[in-house]
C-alpha cells in the first residue's frame, strides 16, 4: 500500500506536468553545489521551477497525466523543470547552461501533453523568445501602416503641389 508522502508527490507532479507549458527532464550528475545553486537562481529569476525527482514517481505521475513516451528517459538521477507561462523558457535556460557546464545533460521534455525528444528540446531552445516573435509580429504589422502613410502622404504632397501651380496659374492669368 502506497505512503500518503508518496501519493500527494505524485498527485503534485501530474498536476504540474498537465498544467506546465514547458517541461524539460535532465540528468544534473558532475554538477556541483555551486553550480546547481547558479542554475536554480537563473531559472527561478525566469519563473521556472527545478527539482529532483524520483524516477519511479515521475513515471507513476505521467501515467495519471496520460503522458506516453518518458520510459527511455527516466534512467539515473533527475530533474524536471516546469514553466507554466512560457514553454521556450525551460528548453532555452537549460540549453545554454548545458553549453557552458557539459556535466548538464538535457534528457527530454513533454510539450502539450506529449513526452518530446532531446532533439526536439534543442530545437525548441533555438526559437526565439515570446517577447522576439511579439516584436517580431508588431514590426510586421507596423510595417504595411508605415508604407500606407507615407503613400498618402506623398499622394497629398501632390495634391497640395498641384494646388499650389494652379493658384499660382490664376494669378498669372489674373495679372
Amino acid at each position: 500500500m502506497p505512503r500518503p508522502e508518496k501519493v500527494a508527490v505524485v498527485q503534485e507532479l501530474a498536476d504540474k506536468m498537465t498544467r506546465g507549458q514547458g517541461i524539460v527532464l535532465t540528468d544534473f550528475r558532475g554538477l556541483t553545489v555551486k553550480e546547481m545553486t547558479e542554475l536554480r537562481a537563473q531559472l527561478r529569476k525566469a519563473g521556472v521551477e527545478f527539482r529532483v525527482v524520483k524516477n519511479t514517481l515521475t513515471l507513476l505521475a505521467a501515467r495519471q497525466a496520460q503522458i506516453e513516451g518518458l520510459e527511455p528517459v527516466l534512467e539515473g538521477p533527475t530533474a524536471i523543470a516546469v514553466s507554466y507561462d512560457d514553454p521556450v523558457a525551460p528548453a532555452k535556460l537549460l540549453s545554454e547552461f548545458a553549453k557552458k557546464h557539459e556535466a548538464l545533460q538535457v534528457k527530454g521534455g513533454i510539450l502539450n501533453g506529449r513526452a518530446i525528444s532531446v532533439d526536439e528540446v534543442k530545437a525548441l531552445a533555438s526559437l526565439p523568445s515570446r517577447e522576439e516573435l511579439i516584436a517580431k509580429v508588431l514590426g510586421g504589422l507596423k510595417s504595411p501602416i508605415a508604407g500606407l502613410v507615407y503613400v498618402l502622404h506623398g499622394t497629398l504632397a501632390s495634391l497640395v503641389y498641384a494646388l499650389e501651380a494652379i493658384r499660382k496659374q490664376k494669378e498669372e492669368q489674373a495679372a
